[in-house]
């Protein structure tokens, strides 16, 4: 690469040029850089150092993702993201790529991320002498009559060399004769011809024909050339040749132009007559390219198009048409064919750079995406607008160098629209205009912009009392409106108006699920309702809360039986006694039986009934107010003592009821019930001993059975010799004087006694009779041993206090 730079006098330098730099993150600069290179270097061959005329080191370099904006563009170089050197990829042929454009150009971008910058490079590939001139055809026969007046003009033809500037074909060198020499013009178009030029007239007679070598050589070093044969043969007499009616025949043609048009009619005439006037047309040295695409009407000398025409691929054509006589004298003409661009290329979208996901915070005119639009149209054909579809919070604005950004336009909102399908249309200005529309997808990534939202402004849990220990009383959610980290809730407690033990031991919450717990089974008449707070917080970063109230109310249920205050179900006041006076009346209020309920509601509504009493129809119970009040009056045939049992129920499902046994006495005073207490007392005591003796003699039975069945199933094993060893044990028939039970043990559970061997003296039945304990001072009569207690004060009789 140096030699080549030294040999070509310094033409391969760089330049670079800086058009754009913005430092503010969100625009996009631009830059130019140019280099200058040989066509033909080998692959692998350093163009330059990319890093180093951007200004960037080689960490820098790999860290901004420096790349090719297309893929297509990179095809002949390649690009060391780790040094930065540019590199040739495959073998650049400058007239495989430009044809015979004078200044041969590659154009791609380079984008550089981070920020983003666009680099345009520009690639000037220079010609070497690679190609020699070439004559399209093989050898050149002319035909000449000897009448042919010196000074005549014979058109050879051009030599093509593919090489531009001074590699390519630059002079004519004819081999040395006494008739012809060689006349080098350049045409409009920079193409070198030759024309034969008779100096001197023909004999045929002497010399029929004539055999010359024509050379053509390009400027290059070294230099290249090509010869061709020219066999001239001298005819007779035709001394008129073709005229064109003009030297050069221009015309215009619409690429679109369909097959078969006629492009052009040349015309020549002939003052000859006869044969030597017929006029035969041809192309004459007709390049490759307008082959495929043109033919000739031979006798009328009309073009007609055989090909479509594309106006990207060849923009004109020159044509050589000769027109031969019958005598074989042959004159030429140019048709030069202008073609017309036509609006038949649909502008390109490319996408250079895409920043998705896009945060939902963005500030406006944050850069989204880098787009390239081309049109391989010219004019206005090739002139490119660029506009959204649908009303997006977005727009897009024309960069440099048909690049557009794609640019944030109002704030976004990911609750609201997530994700974004953004049509880009870019239309072109020809008639009509051809548009193209790409889509880009665009994701929103979400923030942490929404607080937990509760369904209500505050919750009301109603819970029944003896509920079980960690039972799941309900579930509180809250919802957030973000995604992912940020949407995920967590629940606490904060507080509570429970002050004597810490909300923990009453309530707790699933922290992930809402879920609310009792820590413990509510009693209802302990307490009836509490409050507490219930916090629920994001995953976010910082993260959102939002509180809310939760009030918690204790529903009753019938768990608590009815209790009676009076008169009082005390064990050791077994027999409770009222005084009723013989002259009570009807509707006499005897005493008042009075109960409670711990629970509320319909659970302590309380009924009273009697269920057992002595004489039914002697008393009423009032149902609700729990009055014993007398049916009728006392009649002399009525007992002095009666007993009453009460229930008392509430109304909860199921029904809880308790129940009182009262004794009543009729009696003016206590003198006279005294007698009918005492009989109730000792009656109840008896009954309290008998009760004692009956289930101490079961026991005994049963222990003396069982041991009397084994006595005697052993004496049977053994055979022993004293037969009256269990006469004890044997059962004997029932009998008062040989009973060792009280008297009244025939009421028991067994038909028959058993006779025991046991001494006398343990056959005593001892019975202890108890005397109540009565206490008699200042006219109070409190009978601890009854349960009554009364006072005569001033004729009345007024209760005691109710032990």
């Amino acid at each position: 690469m140096e030699r080549k730079k030294k040999k070509n006098g310094g033409a391969y330098r760089r330049q670079v040029l800086l058009l754009l730099q913005l430092s503010f993150p969100y625009w996009v600069a631009s830059e130019q850089i140019h280099y200058i290179i040989p066509e033909e270097m080998t692959k692998g061959s350093i163009v330059g150092n990319l890093a180093k005329d951007l200004g960037l080191s080689n960490k820098e370099l790999a860290k901004r993702n420096v790349h090719a904006a297309s893929v297509d563009d990179m095809k002949y170089f390649r690009i060391n993201t780790e040094n930065g050197d540019f590199y040739i990829n495959e073998r650049i042929d400058r007239e495989k790529i430009c044809g015979k454009i004078l200044f041969c150009l590659v154009n791609f971008e380079i984008v550089i991320e981070n920020p983003l910058n666009i680099f345009h490079v520009n690639i000037k590939i220079q010609d070497i002498n690679d190609n020699a001139p070439q004559f399209l055809n093989g050898n050149i026969n002319l035909e000449t009559s000897e009448v042919t007046l010196p000074g005549t003009k014979f058109l050879l033809g051009t030599a093509e060399d593919a090489d531009i500037g001074i590699n390519s074909l630059q002079n004519y060198q004819l081999s040395s004769n006494p008739y012809f020499i060689l006349e080098v013009e350049e045409s409009q178009d920079g193409n070198k011809f030759a024309d034969l030029v008779l100096q001197k007239p023909l004999d045929r007679e002497s010399q029929e024909y004539i055999h010359l070598v024509l050379m053509a050589m390009d400027g290059g070093e070294p230099r290249k050339n090509s010869t061709v044969q020219i066999l001239i043969n001298i005819t007779d007499a035709n001394d008129n040749p073709p005229i064109f009616t003009q030297e050069i025949y221009r015309v215009s043609l619409t690429e679109n132009a369909p097959i078969g048009t006629t492009v052009l009619q040349t015309s020549a005439s002939d003052d000859d007559e006869g044969i030597n006037a017929q006029i035969r047309y041809h192309f004459s040295n007709l390049p490759i390219k307008a082959q495929e695409k043109f033919s000739m009407d031979p006798i009328k000398g009309v073009i007609i198009l055989i090909k479509t025409l594309d106006f990207e691929e060849t923009k004109e054509y020159i044509i050589t048409v000769a027109a031969k006589d019958g005598g074989g004298l042959v004159t030429h003409c140019k048709v030069q064919i202008q073609i017309i661009d036509e609006n038949d290329n649909f502008p390109e979208i490319t996408v250079v750079s895409l920043f998705t996901p896009l945060p939902e915070n963005s500030r406006s005119e944050t850069l989204i995406a880098l787009i390239n639009v081309k049109d391989k149209d010219a004019g206005d054909n090739g002139k490119i607008t660029c506009y959204l579809q649908n009303d997006l919070p977005f727009k897009i604005l024309p960069s440099s160098n048909n690049y557009y950004k794609l640019i944030t336009d109002r704030p976004l909102d990911r609750e609201k629209v997530s994700q974004y399908n953004i049509t880009i249309t870019a239309t072109d200005k020809g008639i009509p205009p051809l548009n193209t529309n790409k889509t880009i997808f665009l994701q929103i990534s979400d923030i942490n912009d929404n607080a937990p939202a509760f369904e209500k402004a505050s919750y009301s849990i109603y819970v029944p009392e003896n509920n079980p220990s960690g039972a799941s009383i309900f579930q509180i959610q809250a919802f957030d409106q973000d995604v992912e980290q940020n949407s995920q809730v967590t629940y606490s407690i904060l507080a509570s108006n429970i002050e004597e033990l810490p909300i923990s031991s009453y309530i707790s919450i699933h922290s992930e699920t809402g879920i609310i717990y009792a820590q413990r089974s509510f009693d209802y008449e302990q307490f009836r309702e509490f409050q507490l707070q219930v916090k629920a917080k994001d995953g976010g970063n910082p993260p959102l809360s939002n509180n809310v109230t939760v009030r918690v109310f204790i529903l009753d249920r019938n768990d608590n039986s009815p209790q009676i205050l009076y008169p009082s179900t005390n064990s050791k006041d077994s027999a409770l006694f009222e005084m009723v006076p013989h002259s009570a009346e009807a509707d006499y209020l005897v005493t008042k039986v009075v109960a409670v309920d711990a629970d509320s509601g319909h659970n302590a509504w309380l009924s009273y009934q009697l269920i057992q009493a002595t004489e039914p129809a002697l008393f009423t119970v009032g149902s609700h107010t729990g009055e014993i009040r007398t049916a009728r009056t006392f009649l002399e045939r009525d007992a002095m003592k009666h007993r009453l049992v009460l229930l008392v129920k509430d109304n909860g499902q199921p029904p809880l009821s308790a129940s009182v046994t009262l004794n009543l006495v009729f009696a003016e005073n206590f003198q006279e019930a005294l007698p009918e207490m005492k009989n109730q007392m000792k009656s109840s005591e008896d009954q309290s001993d008998l009760q004692f003796y009956l289930v101490v003699a079961l026991a005994v039975m049963s222990f003396l059975f069982l041991l009397s069945v084994i006595l005697a199933l052993t004496m049977k094993l053994r055979q022993s010799e004293n037969p009256r060893f269990l006469q004890c044990f044997a059962p004997v028939p029932h009998t008062k004087s040989g009973a060792i039970f009280p008297s009244n043990f025939e009421e028991g559970p067994l038909p028959y006694s058993y006779q025991l061997c046991l001494s006398s003296e343990s056959r005593k039945n001892e019975f202890a009779v108890l005397t109540p304990n009565i206490h008699i001072a200042e006219n109070v009569l409190c009978d601890e041993k009854f349960g009554i207690s009364f006072t005569e004060v001033g004729g009345k009789k007024l209760p005691c206090e109710v032990r």
